[in-house]
């Protein structure tokens, strides 16, 4: 167990920096023009985002799942997001860790540098995550009003279980706690839609079985960018359309987390696609290959609208129309077609020219600035 004295000389150190704090660091100035350029995209009539964060480890990096609901906080849409930190574990003392599903405004979680959780709040987890990965918004238009309303109570249900220490709920075995293979984030917000909002058909993985065997509880796991999918054709059956915003990790942070184990800046850490179970999860950054992995990433890059940078240089975002989205069905067909052919090319082992291109790639050269 970490003793006191170490969380103050810790908690002490994250204090002195942030006295000092520059530009993409916890109490530094958030992007001059974010007001602006959350205005700009909220012009579109979506009602929910599913946030599909980038992994951030060297090998078996499978990201993290939130979900925005429109009109929840005050201007802004209300991010819903498991709290890696509320798992009663003793190594996380010092974490925020007073509600299994996090609630903060979009704004703050993508680019805050202050959290309204207070000073225990994880930057670049909590808030802030563009300063550590880069994010992928699943934007969902057409959802009806009751459906959002279920998707919040069901949360709440979740935290008011956290704080009962609730047993063998209808949507989960064993205690109702963070479980990095079990209640995890892609378990949680698939269960907010079988559970909550009457998705039947939603396959929603339990690993509770194979708590004790690590390798099949893995196995048994939800993965985000699996659930990503699930949901989307949950989305499309209910004739809901849908479009992608990719929010650009900013590459320059120095900030090392003065609580994690590894130091490392956020600015080095890898920024990759978050992998399914696959072939390409052990895989180095950039290096996938598996068709399961570039038909996600080709058909996110399909339903791509936007692309949202961080300009270091002037502290504001630049927002960049990547072109006009596919419709979903388009879009999956050209992404199967293309990674099925792609990933035949990979195992031959020659060179060749892909067919498909993969969301985060830089955006055509004459793309059309919105804003500076």
């Amino acid at each position: 167990m970490r003793g006191r004295s170490w969380f103050a000389a810790a908690w002490l150190s994250f204090a002195m920096a942030a006295g000092a704090a520059g530009f993409g660091t916890p109490g530094g100035p958030p992007p001059a023009n974010l007001d602006e350029v959350a205005d700009f995209l909220r012009q579109d009539p979506y009602d929910l985002e599913l946030l599909v964060s980038f992994g951030t480890s060297k090998g078996g990096s499978a990201g993290h799942l939130a979900l925005a609901i429109r009109d929840q906080a005050p201007g802004d849409d209300l991010v819903y997001s498991a709290n890696f930190y509320a798992d009663r574990e003793p190594e996380h003392e010092g974490r925020y860790n007073a509600e299994l599903m996090v609630r903060v405004p979009k704004k703050e979680y993508l680019y805050g540098t202050r959290s309204s959780l207070g000073d225990k709040a994880s930057f670049g987890l909590d808030f802030g995550e563009a300063y550590k990965r880069s994010v992928i918004g699943i934007r969902v238009h057409g959802v009806p009003a009751r459906e959002k309303e279920a998707l919040a109570a069901f949360f709440a249900k979740v935290n008011e279980d956290f704080r009962n220490r609730a047993r063998w709920t209808g949507y989960h075995a064993g205690e109702t706690r963070y479980g990095y293979l079990d209640l995890n984030c892609a378990k949680t917000i698939g269960a907010a839609f079988r559970f909550g909002a009457g998705y039947e058909g939603l396959e929603v993985m339990s690993a509770w079985p194979f708590a004790r065997i690590r390798v099949l509880a893995a196995l048994a796991a939800n993965i985000p960018t699996e659930m990503a999918l699930k949901l989307m054709r949950e989305w499309h059956a209910r004739g809901y359309a849908m479009d992608a915003v990719l929010y650009r990790k900013f590459e320059g942070s120095p900030w090392v987390d003065p609580l994690e184990e590894e130091k490392v800046a956020f600015k080095d850490l890898p920024n990759r696609f978050p992998s399914v179970l696959s072939r390409d999860f052990g895989r180095e950054q950039g290096e996938y290959e598996d068709y399961d992995n570039l038909f996600a990433m080709y058909l996110l890059y399909n339903l791509g609208r936007y692309g949202v940078r961080v300009d270091g240089a002037t502290g504001r975002l630049a927002i960049e129309r990547s072109k006009s989205p596919m419709d979903y069905e388009q879009a999956v067909a050209q992404a199967q077609e293309s990674a099925r052919a792609d990933s035949e090319s990979y195992g031959r082992r020659g060179p060749f020219q892909p067919k498909g291109r993969r969301v985060g790639e830089p955006i055509d050269g004459a793309a059309a600035k919105l804003a500076p």
